[in-house]
């Protein structure tokens, strides 16, 4: 399933609707620090609906979608990516090589 952009726009306007609601209700109690307040609640507010979207994708991923950049990330079944070293073609998993040391790489995959 792909982002449904309606439902985003339904509730970044419900977003601004609340914030604006409790703008006028918490101005005449906290002054100033009520815009602070609505401003920081319009900007979590964004960022929780795309963790429950997030987790949502997550759940639903079968064995043939993988995430990540171009769908690399996190395979289930796949093979890990290996690196050779440039200096001393050694092939390894990790940052630098631990035969000489380099961190001069290629992927291998």
């Amino acid at each position: 399933m792909l982002f449904n952009y309606k439902m985003y726009l339904i509730f970044l306007m419900a977003s601004v609707a609340v914030s604006f609601g409790l703008q006028w209700l918490l101005a005449p109690v906290f002054g100033h620090y009520a815009f602070l307040m609505v401003l920081a609640l319009f900007m979590v507010f964004p960022l929780l609906l795309r963790s429950m979207y997030m987790s949502r994708m997550r759940s639903g991923r079968s064995d043939s979608v993988g995430g990540g950049f171009f769908g690399l990330g996190s395979r289930q079944g796949g093979t890990d990516v290996k690196y050779v070293c440039l200096v001393c073609n050694n092939r390894y998993k990790g940052g630098s090589c631990p035969r000489c040391g380099s961190k001069m790489k290629r992927a291998d995959f």
